[in-house]
């Protein structure tokens, strides 16, 4: 299952309900997230994080925060975005 994540414009409450229902459904299959937020990826087995295609970092949330490469400046905003 391939999902575009077009959450960024819901408020916080919305985006909550939303996020359970993406997790049950996602429950047991192999997805792929085109993700806005990315606390909607948080709790995936496997986060890759792409620049320009190429694979930059793998790992689950926990890993890539405790990493604090690109995907942590990336969820705790300390990256610009080009």
């Amino acid at each position: 299952m391939v999902m575009d994540e077009a959450t960024s414009s819901i408020d916080t409450r919305t985006g909550a309900i939303v996020q359970r229902g993406m997790d049950r459904l996602m429950d047991g299959r192999t997805v792929f997230v085109i993700a806005h937020r990315l606390s909607t990826v948080q709790n995936a087995k496997a986060i890759i994080v792409l620049d320009h295609g190429r694979i930059i970092e793998r790992g689950d949330h926990k890993r890539l925060i405790k990493k604090k490469g690109q995907y942590y400046q990336l969820y705790t905003g300390d990256l610009e975005l080009e």
